[in-house]
């Protein structure tokens, strides 16, 4: 947790050194606002990673802090209060906070749940920042998160079980499947029908590809294969 910025925002000077005692020692850097106005001009001018957000505060009031907060950014946000009326709750989880907790508050609990709340921000920050689970062949987009093909930027149009066959041959390159195996993969094992069921759908996705049908290929006497060159 070292070098992670969190703001503490109140108006008691009590709370914020409560916050630090036991953030500090975490690695924690501790950003402190004494009102809703300092609070926004804290955040802006500083890279924020957390939020620890009172409700009664001088000069703008919590709810304001995070309403021009949200506008901005998506940062966690722990909403401390007095009060702990289930409409104050629904609202602030309306309003796009974390978390919420109500004073007196555990700081060993505030510390829990800060350290939960970054762990798992980080772990959405990095799913967001993967690539995109996608191969592109010469004019063939193949997007597997879309479930989507495209040629020359024109979709195609494919059933869901042709995608399904379709996307377990291209992530399985040059490998060779007999028809009673594709059953089983893409269908299933429970699947009542023959393997024309295979060569049907063989012949529409070859259709659907034009002319890129050549990357299904027929190995006589045992099945099929999909072999074609990742451009990226």
């Amino acid at each position: 947790m070292d070098g992670i910025k969190i703001l503490v925002v109140d108006d008691e000077q009590g709370i914020r050194d409560i916050v630090k005692e036991y953030m500090l020692p975490e690695g924690f850097d501790v950003i402190e606002a004494v009102d809703g106005v300092d609070a926004i001009n804290k955040f802006k001018n500083n890279d924020i990673s957390l939020i620890v957000l009172d409700v009664m505060l001088p000069k703008m009031d919590g709810w304001k802090v995070c309403r021009e907060i949200r506008a901005i950014s998506k940062v966690p946000i722990i909403l401390l209060t007095a009060r702990g009326e289930e409409y104050d709750k629904l609202f602030g989880f309306e309003l796009g906070i974390d978390d919420y907790m109500v004073k007196p508050f555990s700081p060993r609990e505030l510390l829990a749940r800060i350290k939960a709340i970054i762990l798992r921000s980080r772990g959405s920050q990095e799913k967001e920042e993967e690539k995109p689970d996608q191969k592109v062949i010469e004019d063939v987009i193949i997007d597997f998160d879309a479930r989507s093909v495209s040629i020359k930027g024109d979709l195609c149009s494919m059933t869901p079980k042709e995608y399904d066959l379709f996307f377990f041959l291209v992530r399985h390159p040059k490998k060779v499947f007999s028809r009673e195996q594709l059953l089983n993969q893409v269908w299933g094992y429970d699947f009542i029908g023959d393997v024309r069921t295979v060569d049907t759908h063989i012949k529409m996705l070859r259709e659907n590809l034009q002319d890129h049908r050549k990357w299904i290929v027929t190995v006589w006497g045992i099945g099929y294969k999909f072999d074609a060159e990742e451009t990226t």
